[in-house]
Parts: C-alpha cells; structure tokens; sequence
C-alpha cells in the first residue's frame, strides 16, 4: 500500500494508546472492511508528531473479499481526508514493509521569506535569510557512509556500528518561483530516529554563519549528539518516496 498524508494533526504515525495516530486511524477503517476483524499494517518505518509523507508503504495480511481497486476506493472513503491510499497491490508472502526497503527518500522545506500562515503546518517558517550555498557545502560532505551518532535521538543508545548509515544522494532545490523556498533532499540506505531534522538543524546553524561548512565532518567524527545543533522543528519534514 502506498499512502500520503498530513501529519500535522496526529501525534505521529506509529500506534498508540489515546492518541490519534496514522496507523491507527488506516487499522480502524481496515477492520470495518474486514468484518470487524483486526488488521495490523507494518509500514516502511515510523514518523513522528507533525511530519508528512507523500509516499509511505506499508503492507498488511488480508483475506480480500473484494478486487483491490475497490478495496482502494473503500478505503478511502472511511479514512479522514488528510490521510489518502494511493495504490495497493499484492505482494508476495515474503514480501517486508520494512525490512526490504532499499532506500528513502527525505525532504525537508524552509521558508526564509515572510512568514506564511497558510503554509505554518507544512514549511518551516525560518523568515530570515540563510548562507543557501554553504549550507549546499556541507549537505555533500554527508554523502557515503558514516556513523552518524551525532545526529541521532540523544537518548538512543545502541551500539556504535548501528549508527552507520549510507546517504546516497542530497540536493539543495531552490523553488524557481519562490526565491524563499529551499528544500533539502536527502536520498539514504536507512534513518535514525530524527536523524533528518538534527542534520537540517545543524544545516540552519552554518547558515546563520556560526558554523562553517566544514565543520559538519567533525560534528560526524565526534560521535557526540552535543555536537550537533538543536532538532528541527517536524512541520518541515516529508517522507517523499520508498524504495524497494
């Protein structure tokens, strides 16, 4: 299943109890087609409170009573108009949300104009000028595999070699029509937990010029979350894309 949605009103994606949650909302109007029987979705990964996707996979057991275009279009019609399924289509039994992802895809977008209430929820409201091409500097020096231990969730402990992770690509898109807009894209074998936002937050500090670009290899090699600059705030960031 491929599915978008607007995060912005639910306290992330991941199930929990009492409180309005992504996989529990697609779980509850599932069990309405299943004849009150529960399905669980197991999705590409998580997202958290206030960040969007575009196009989140996620698959599910399911004994179909129906052809899948239709189980689409019923879907659909009992979730909230902020959640949408794009596609469904069978798969193997073997066949993981997650555990046979290839690559993601991440965007996150910054609006460095005037703040924009219509757009509060969806591009984060820097509203002052940043150092773009600076920024662009650094953003490359994170391509390859790293330990990124510095840019994870602080209180996340693992072991070292579970911080490894491989950027494939990032891009620094400039919005053609709107010289304000910047979207950071980052193209990865896997994320850690907030991984995304600390780098944009450390992105944002070098853009301010209290950073210099270089200096985002050493935040990488001192392992040390402290190193790096404050997390992001979510409204900014997007799951784009998943692959297989």
């Amino acid at each position: 299943m491929t599915f978008a949605y607007d995060g912005s009103k639910y306290k992330g994606f991941q199930k929990q109890p009492k409180a309005k949650t992504i996989q529990g909302e697609i779980e509850k109007a599932l069990k309405i087609l299943n004849n009150d029987e529960k399905v669980e979705i197991h999705a590409s990964g998580r997202t958290d409170a206030g960040v969007h996707a575009l196009n989140q996979k996620a698959h599910f057991d399911m004994d179909l009573k129906m052809p899948i275009e239709k189980l689409q279009k019923a879907l659909n019609s009992l979730l909230p108009n902020d959640i949408y399924v794009k596609s469904i289509v069978e798969v193997s039994d073997t066949f993981h949300a997650r555990y046979n992802v290839k690559a993601k895809e991440y965007i996150y977008k910054i609006n460095m104009g005037e703040y924009n209430p219509i757009e509060k929820d969806y591009v984060y409201q820097y509203n002052k000028r940043l150092d773009v091409v600076e920024m662009e500097r650094a953003l490359k020096y994170l391509e390859g595999t790293h330990n990124f231990k510095s840019f994870s969730k602080s209180d996340e402990e693992k072991e070292n070699e579970d911080y490894i992770r491989t950027i494939v690509q990032t891009n620094m898109i400039r919005d053609v029509k709107n010289v304000n807009l910047i979207t950071i894209s980052l193209l990865g074998t896997g994320f850690l937990r907030y991984m995304v936002r600390n780098i944009v937050g450390t992105l944002i500090e070098i853009g301010e010029g209290k950073r210099k670009s270089e200096e985002i290899i050493d935040v990488l090699n001192a392992m040390d979350r402290s190193k790096a600059g404050k997390t992001a705030n979510p409204e900014g960031l997007y799951l784009k894309d998943v692959y297989y």
